[in-house]
């Protein structure tokens, strides 16, 4: 069918797809108006170094890297000797294991939030994509309370309500962590209950996976983060 006819025979599809081009187009170019204006900001404040400066900066930022590559590549080579079972998370990947002595038990698809920095001067509260070791504090069933941060509900434009304690806030199963980091499944109610929306600092799994999965965990489990 010549696109002529095609453009006359469907209208609003060709109209639709249309948008959606310009649309990509709008995003690429503030993508790249973002690297830009980054890439000419940091021109500027290497442009006030001295030679010394600049060498010295590059070299923490080199070493600073390699050693958070090697510490992750240690992470996970001793996530696969670890002989008691644990969950092990490829942070990059968005993958999740269950494993013990070597042995891979299950594999899971994960969603794992971004950084992010919430509020404003000493009220600031930066959740980061967690790094490192962890360890189980509690498994919650779809009965049980998860008492829901205030800047969360700030962060979702959500009027803070007068009960935090909130049911099933974290869908019908979830591992809670040592330090705050939680593994979760979307919920029904509260304000998790939308799946373009990822709990900063945290992991998001299919509840079919966690059920599967919490039977062989309990309180000091180690979860490894990598």
């Amino acid at each position: 069918m010549p696109l002529s006819d095609f453009r006359r025979k469907y209208p609003a599809f060709t109209a639709a797809v249309v948008v959606i081009f310009l649309g990509l187009i709008a995003i690429d170019g503030w993508v790249l108006f973002k690297r830009d204006a980054y890439q000419k900001e940091v021109a500027r404040l290497r442009a006030g170094m001295s030679e010394f400066e600049r060498r010295r900066s590059d070299a923490v930022t080199n070493t600073n890297e390699k050693r958070l590559v090697m510490m992750m590549e240690l992470l996970r080579r001793q996530a696969k000797i670890d002989k008691e079972i644990h969950l092990a998370v490829e942070v990059d990947s968005g993958k999740m294991y269950l494993e013990r002595d070597g042995a891979l038990l299950r594999e899971m698809s994960v969603e794992v939030a971004a950084g992010k920095r919430l509020g404003a001067g000493k009220d600031t509260v930066h959740m980061a994509a967690p790094r490192g070791t962890r360890s189980v504090e509690r498994i919650l069933g779809p009965q049980d309370a998860w008492d829901v941060p205030s800047w969360v509900y700030t962060d979702r434009g959500v009027p803070l309500p007068a009960a935090q304690m909130l049911v099933g806030a974290l869908g019908p199963v979830a591992i809670v962590l040592n330090g705050g980091t939680v593994i979760y499944s979307l919920p029904s109610a509260g304000p998790l209950n939308d799946s373009s929306y990822l709990l900063p600092g945290s992991i998001r799994a299919s509840a079919e996976d966690l059920r599967a999965v919490a039977p062989n965990l309990q309180r000091g489990t180690v979860v490894y983060f990598y």
